[in-house]
């Protein structure tokens, strides 16, 4: 599968953007083969359910230029990638745990000349700066992701949305999200994408 799944569902891109996620197949499949970021099977589908996935944040908003975003637990990129080619004119800083992941990150990031986006090795608990949004893919349940990230949450806000958490999950979130039923937003990605994988999939909204 190609960049063009991303184009069918973005189709406003600029050349740069349109050159940025074209380049993401190739130097995702020759990063893989040395440190393992993306499962074997599914480095087939990286357009489909890692890249576009990661997009479906775009679908609830639509960062304003400045705003800032933290990618927790970003693996080899993702959300924070994608989002930062798609938003130009934001900041993002992508953090993980495990430095081998963050490498790969940052290497996709100077081949495709992404100057908005530092991959950091870093955990949560040792992050200290305040941002806009904090964006995640499944890391934790959401009560523990609140319980550590809530304190990088920046008082002032000035997009659509109010300041908060947007994370991408999928299954039964019940349980995981009763202790916010009154404010958290669920969103599923099957209204934005048609595609079946995307079934039972969801983006959460968490004001904070």
């Amino acid at each position: 599968m190609n960049a063009e799944i991303i184009y069918r569902y973005f189709p406003n891109l600029t050349d740069v953007q349109l050159q940025q996620f074209a380049a993401l197949g190739e130097l995702y499949r020759d990063w893989n083969t040395k440190i393992n970021v993306i499962s074997r099977k599914d480095i087939d589908q990286l357009y489909e359910h890692h890249v576009l996935h990661s997009l479906a944040i775009a679908k609830i908003i639509n960062f304003r230029p400045g705003t800032s975003i933290l990618d927790f637990g970003t693996g080899g990129g993702f959300p924070g990638v994608p989002l930062s080619i798609l938003f130009p004119e934001c900041q993002f800083k992508l953090i993980d745990g495990t430095g081998k992941k963050i490498r790969v990150a940052q290497e996709v990031c100077d081949a495709i000349g992404l100057k908005n986006c530092a991959p950091t090795h870093l955990r949560g608990e040792d992050e200290k700066d305040k941002y806009d949004f904090i964006v995640s893919r499944a890391v934790m349940p959401l009560p523990d992701l609140v319980k550590l990230m809530r304190k990088n949450i920046s008082k002032t806000s000035s997009n659509a949305l109010p300041n908060g958490i947007l994370c991408l999950k999928g299954g039964n979130l019940q349980a995981e999200l009763q202790p916010y039923h009154k404010i958290v937003e669920t969103n599923e990605i099957s209204q934005f994408f048609k595609e079946e994988w995307f079934k039972e999939k969801f983006v959460i909204y968490l004001p904070l």
